[in-house]
């Protein structure tokens, strides 16, 4: 929802045993006697299989306890209900004079729709009822039409217009005021507001059949592809479904042991496809031709301005700089996978993409001796989850705490809700762990947003609800689920957008946690994965499930050191899928197809061979919600990084940096310019080189641990 923009994208043993009854909690107040030990609820998860606690009793309600969504039929009430409070809004906000309520209003009517919209956009891949999706996707589409609208209605835009001429009401709003009053006068600027009233009706058309196309974009990325089975030499067809004579591959195999495998996968689930091809460079030049109208040289140029690199310009030296400096390291990775591959297959060694996942991972297993199944027992998710309420506690003095639920609240009856708490300021907001795999959910790790969290007019906050989805296996009944390191450190990434979510607590919505520019917003979660990687963190809750025994300290150093293999190679990649990104989303019309493109971007940037009928840009999901910013992930991690470095990693626990990090950092939401949060924490304004720099040193070995190995 543009709207207006901003939506979408230790537990004390002694208070756990206090928690089972009425006892005094956070700040003196009093403990919910329906809140209880986090680790014991998703521990309980294997032990029964029903909603925990009476999480199936009492009285109904809807999804999220939102009462109209009981039934699918729901979201057209709700979606009636917030297009109604929209209407009003409006009137209101066209009819009163310019001042700190006309930016209070402009909040309401975002808030409005996004608590529709938001939820919506969960429920419609997520739910396991196909007709609570279907509903879901039907209110996404009426709210996005509504928004698009609204952000070219000339008589609502002039009375925020009137505002911030108003150079003496301006001056006393308070900063944050000030930007999000900025920031919806820029969603009305790229929306094409300052246009004629036949180029709005462009600009909304072209708005419409975008989100159209980038919805059918992102089906066509994981649609199967099948071939005739008689095709595939019959020892390795096993490995793919059979579909009478056809054989249905729906992914690249990346860790099959069988070289050939991997081959056919690659070239079958990656072959081009005509009508997925034509919907990519239909949403190209729609994007373009949107940018165009409303001003911009480039979609790039329209999708950057706000973010912490601010232009293509900067993104393009930032990429290239780090490419340069991963250049030599990444043809040392290149050259130790073409031997490990010629050690094992001699009769075929010339080193292909489908050959990089594979042999990155038997040079770390081989040369770190790593096997995630000596790792998993001492990860049970009750542990993990005790070790980030640990973490929490220690650090920001936040608590998590399990709460029951009404029947119909939840969609799947493994869905657990926390209560996130602080210990002076009490509730802060909730959050659905939705962690286990199930038919029809999609096999992805994110965060959504369902309600983000604002001061309403009573004076009361909205709490902030957030949805975590992992895919993590079903365990055996009585057994815990046990998790990877790989998983684990993927539920601390996804905790990471929670807190910021939780912490976020800005007075505008439109503002609130993660709602902030896409460079920024991943920063939070990708700095979770350095407490994740600590042994003082993991030492606090990695016990064996049946011994409880610790997970001894070198099999961590170990882990961590077995990361950086071949990782300058891992980071290339990065940069081309960057790179190819920021030249879809640049001057238009392209040069060349956007296979063309891909090939020349591939073996310059990356390096391995363009292998020809292949079209891997069509599975190329985040071209959708990341267009023109894939380069995001990099430049948050080079962030994270620094913080890292500079204020967690001599004490992981210090509470003074924890207050200082959520005071610099997680407070703002998008409520302040990225950058600005960025220099408080690091008291200093970091470059292109700086940022290129914290990159390229997270991948030198630690001395101490390689010459153990040695």
């Amino acid at each position: 929802c543009a709207m207006l923009g901003g939506c979408r994208r230790a537990l004390p043993a002694a208070l756990g045993r206090a928690l089972r009854g009425r006892a005094a909690g956070p700040g003196g107040r009093a403990v919910s006697t329906s809140w209880f030990p986090v680790g014991t609820a998703f521990d309980a998860k294997q032990q029964q299989q029903q909603p925990l606690r009476g999480g199936a009793a009492g009285r109904d309600t809807g999804l999220f306890g939102v009462p109209e969504l009981s039934c699918p039929e729901g979201f057209q009430e709700a979606q009636d209900k917030a297009l109604q409070e929209s209407e009003q809004l409006v009137q209101k906000a066209c009819s009163i004079p310019p001042g700190p309520e006309t930016v209070m209003i402009f909040d309401q009517l975002s808030d409005s729709l996004c608590r529709v919209a938001d939820l919506a956009d969960f429920v419609k891949v997520a739910h396991p009822d196909f007709a609570f999706r279907e509903a879901a996707e039907e209110a996404c589409r009426n709210i996005g039409t509504v928004v698009e609208k609204l952000n070219t209605d000339v008589e609502l835009c002039q009375s925020l217009r009137r505002l911030l001429a108003d150079e003496t009401v301006m001056s006393s709003l308070d900063p944050e005021t000030r930007r999000v009053a900025e920031l919806f006068m820029f969603d009305f600027e790229i929306s094409g507001i300052h246009l004629d009233e036949e180029k709005r009706k462009k600009a909304v058309d072209l708005n419409v059949r975008i989100l159209d196309l980038c919805n059918e974009f992102l089906i066509g990325t994981h649609i199967p592809n099948k071939i005739d089975k008689h095709v595939l030499p019959e020892h390795i067809r096993y490995n793919f479904t059979a579909e009478g004579n056809y054989l249905q591959v729906a992914g690249l195999h990346a860790d099959c042991p069988d070289d050939l495998v991997r081959e056919a996968a690659y070239k079958i689930f990656l072959h081009s496809n005509a009508q997925q091809l034509a919907r990519l460079e239909e949403l190209l030049a729609s994007r373009n031709s949107l940018a165009q109208l409303v001003g911009y040289d480039t979609f790039a140029h329209r999708a950057l301005r706000g973010t912490m690199a601010k232009n293509p310009e900067a993104v393009r030296q930032f990429l290239e700089k780090l490419s340069e400096q991963l250049s030599k390291r990444t043809q040392k990775d290149f050259q130790m996978m073409t031997k490990m591959k010629m050690k094992l297959n001699p009769h075929n060694s010339m080193l292909m993409p489908w050959d990089h996942p594979y042999y990155s991972g038997v040079l770390r297993a081989e040369r770190y001796n790593i096997d995630p199944g000596l790792y998993c027992p001492f990860f049970s998710l009750g542990a993990c989850m005790e070790g980030l309420n640990s973490l929490f506690s220690q650090l920001l003095g936040i608590s998590l705490y399990a709460e029951q639920t009404k029947r119909g609240e939840i969609w799947s009856e493994d869905v657990r809700k926390l209560a996130v708490v602080h210990e002076t300021e009490g509730l802060l907001g909730y959050i659905y762990c939705d962690f286990f795999q199930r038919p029809d959910k999609p096999h992805q790790d994110c965060h959504f947003t369902v309600r983000g969290g604002r001061l309403k007019e009573n004076g009361e906050y909205q709490l902030p609800v957030v949805v975590l989805m992992l895919s993590l296996p079903n365990s055996a009944r009585g057994a815990p689920t046990l998790l990877s390191p790989g998983m684990m450190e993927n539920l601390f990434h996804e905790m990471g957008h929670a807190m910021h979510s939780m912490l976020g607590r800005t007075r505008y919505q439109h503002v609130t946690g993660t709602r902030c520019p896409t460079d920024f917003a991943e920063v939070p979660s990708i700095l979770m994965e350095y407490f994740a990687n600590d042994y003082r963190v993991v030492n606090q809750f990695a016990r064996h499930y049946k011994t409880g025994q610790p997970l001894p300290k070198n099999m961590v150093s170990r882990l961590c050191e077995s990361k950086k293999v071949c990782a300058a190679a891992d980071m290339q990649l990065q940069v081309f899928y960057a790179v190819l990104d920021q030249i879809y989303h640049g001057k238009h019309p392209l040069e060349k197809s956007t296979t063309e493109i891909l090939k020349e971007t591939q073996e310059k940037v990356y390096g391995l061979p363009y292998v020809p009928n292949t079209a891997w840009q069509l599975r190329f999901s985040h071209l959708v919600g990341y267009g023109a910013k894939y380069y995001s992930y990099l430049m948050s991690r080079a962030v994270a990084s620094m913080v890292w470095k500079q204020c967690f990693a001599q004490n992981p626990f210090d509470r003074a940096m924890g207050e200082r990090y959520r005071r610099e950092m997680l407070a703002h939401g998008g409520g302040k310019e990225p950058m600005l949060m960025v220099q408080g924490m690091l008291q200093k304004s970091p470059s292109v080189e700086d940022f290129v720099d914290a990159l390229v040193s997270d991948l030198d070995h630690d001395f101490e641990t390689f010459i153990m190995d040695s």
